[in-house]
């Protein structure tokens, strides 16, 4: 790809990067690092897909880390924390003034994909190519920060759903780890799915198990996966040393699991806020 052809690209990647980061700094310095990678990336087959996908990625890393700094940071004494509001009130202006300040708000992945979806247009199933979440994880993402972006709570009846659904996923996980078959179908929807990301297949994954039988003999003796959640979703981790190497998210509907999303890329699980969920058994 040519410096002409980036440049073309380049008003619309750093309107997105701007818009997710709400920092022209540290867009600039998104599309830079894009850049890079692009000059050292041989043949692509669709460089402007390819190009939103990275800018993308690098955003979620971005938000991550700056995430982790704001939590850091709330946890010093005031006199090592400086402030600037001025600063802050000069920045939400020039970058979107109070919707800005409200997507500040939203967890990293939610912010994405209302971004990609709600600002931009892209449909769901580019979301989903992009940020290498499957199409249900992107809707959830995009609704759940569509319901903060307009002040709308969760309702108790979400509350008490996600507490029974938490319960299914530990459920499942202990069930995986005894080998207990006849649980672990129980507990899963008939016509439910698990999808392998590209790396996963890698390991030896298949592409997709389609029915209850199928997810669940390939989960049933499964050990060593840690109860987390996964951008706010529940989900399930193998993680060494610190480091993740595979998760997995649950999706629910009606108390069983439907779908499961296998994802091992590291430029993917890079780029997720996966927290241990403490004081549940492994899986």
């Amino acid at each position: 790809m040519e410096v002409t052809e980036f440049d073309a690209e380049r008003p619309r990647l750093t309107a997105i990067a701007i818009r997710i980061l709400g920092s022209e700094a540290d867009a600039d310095d998104v599309l830079q690092e894009a850049w890079l990678r692009l000059t050292r990336t041989d043949a692509i087959d669709n460089p402007p897909a390819w190009l939103t996908t990275v800018v993308t990625r690098l955003c979620l890393d971005q938000l991550r880390k700056r995430r982790t700094r704001t939590v850091i940071e709330t946890e010093m004494p005031d006199d090592h924390a400086p402030l600037d509001p001025e600063a802050d009130a000069l920045l939400a202006e020039k970058t979107g003034d109070a919707m800005q300040v409200v997507l500040d708000a939203l967890a990293p992945a939610e912010r994405v994909a209302f971004v990609l979806h709600d600002v931009f247009g892209y449909p769901f199933d580019e979301v989903s190519a992009v940020m290498g979440r499957s199409s249900t994880a992107v809707r959830q993402l995009a609704s759940r920060a569509r319901r903060k972006v307009q002040g709308v709570p969760e309702p108790v009846a979400s509350q008490a759903a996600r507490a029974e659904s938490q319960r299914v996923v530990d459920a499942f996980l202990v069930a995986a780890r005894g080998g207990e078959l006849a649980t672990l179908l129980s507990l899963l929807a008939p016509d439910a799915v698990m999808r392998a990301d590209l790396v996963g297949q890698t390991m030896g994954s298949e592409s997709a198990y389609e029915g209850a039988a199928a997810v669940a003999a390939r989960f049933n003796g499964t050990r060593g996966a840690a109860p987390v959640t996964i951008d706010g979703e529940l989900g399930a981790a193998w993680i060494q040393a610190g480091s993740t190497k595979v998760a997995f998210v649950f999706h629910l509907e009606s108390g069983l699991v439907h779908e499961v999303e296998l994802i091992a890329d590291p430029d993917v699980l890079a780029t997720m806020d996966i927290v241990r969920v403490r004081g549940k058994s492994r899986g």
